[in-house]
């Protein structure tokens, strides 16, 4: 398979991630400010940081508005990252490779996008920011439905199922550090009221809010909830699920053209750090560092992969 196509499919469905997960962070962001009467920079400081657009947005800003972070995060052009970029770089990335998309994966895709551009033409309202938040989940849940029912299980599918996961394993670490470090506005808040509709905030932006309740019968506890988003192997966006997919799929294409190189050594690395430690363990030792380090070694895992299979290559 030509290295294009590889990379066309891999970033095709890595901006598709992106932009759902986008779309979670503003809900949850709407969500937290609503607990609060006064201060709601601090919440939507904490999604633009989760987002990893910070600096960029401080840059074009001189200060945090509610109504200046969902516009970047949702519309602005000039961030690369906002749902409205991702969607129609994931569609520019989808038409380049066409003919490796079944005629059902790439309608949905277009249909996705020229939708989400119509709603997304102007700045949005309050009152329609649920329908358009909800459309827009809904939309990339249509294109991850339809590519899952009718493509066909071979290096196409591995490539985009690993564009996937190491983007959500990327928004889940950083979610996770950000709450740690830049959320909680201090110490003395921790175990309150308000420490545990902040962390329901979080799962909800990883759609784990549920699942977590099934879990641990809804006791917000740091520990817990750090273990439900790193070590729990059943939760599909976290650290571990997302590596054992990553690690599933490059074996299929180690299969695939009979050979096993550096990025497989280097997932397997952190699928068995991943399953060899005790939440208490990554705590005691540091969950900010544990963190930065997995966000650094998923970067690098990416850029191997893309090296290995010559992403950039006909």
């Amino acid at each position: 398979m030509l290295g294009r196509t590889a990379n066309g499919l891999f970033w095709m469905f890595r901006y598709i991630e992106r932009a759902e997960n986008t779309a979670r962070l503003i809900d949850a962001g709407l969500r937290m400010s609503l607990t609060r009467m006064h201060g709601h920079e601090e919440e939507w400081e904490s999604v633009l940081r989760s987002s990893g657009v910070f600096s960029s947005y401080s840059a074009a800003n001189s200060e945090v508005t509610s109504a200046d972070a969902v516009n970047y995060l949702l519309r602005d052009k000039s961030n690369p990252s906002s749902i409205l970029s991702a969607i129609e770089a994931a569609r520019n990335n989808g038409r380049m490779v066409r003919t490796a998309l079944t005629r059902e994966a790439w309608e949905a895709t277009n249909e996705c996008y020229l939708d989400i551009k119509a709603q997304l033409a102007r700045r949005v309202s309050d009152a329609e920011m649920p329908e358009i938040i909800n459309n827009i989940k809904q939309r990339t849940g249509l294109i991850r439905g339809a590519f899952h029912g009718t493509m066909l299980r071979n290096e196409l599918f591995n490539f985009s199922r690993l564009g996937t996961f190491i983007e959500r394993a990327d928004n889940t670490s950083r979610i996770l550090d950000v709450k740690y470090y830049v959320l909680l506005p201090a110490v003395s808040y921790v175990g309150s009221s308000l420490d545990n509709v902040q962390w329901e905030s979080i799962l909800r932006s990883v759609s784990a809010h549920r699942s977590y309740g099934w879990v641990y019968d809804d006791d917000y506890k740091p520990a817990n909830i750090a273990d439900f988003l790193i070590l729990n192997g059943r939760m599909p966006r976290s650290l571990a699920y997302c590596y054992d997919k990553i690690d599933s799929n490059l074996s299929y294409l180690e299969r695939e053209y009979g050979e096993r190189s550096s990025c497989h050594d280097m997932v397997a690395d952190v699928v068995g750090m991943l399953r060899g430690h005790e939440i208490q363990e990554i705590m005691d030792r540091g969950l900010h560092e544990f963190l930065q380090d997995f966000i650094g070694q998923n970067s690098r895992i990416a850029a191997e992969i893309s090296d290995v299979y010559r992403f950039y290559q006909d």
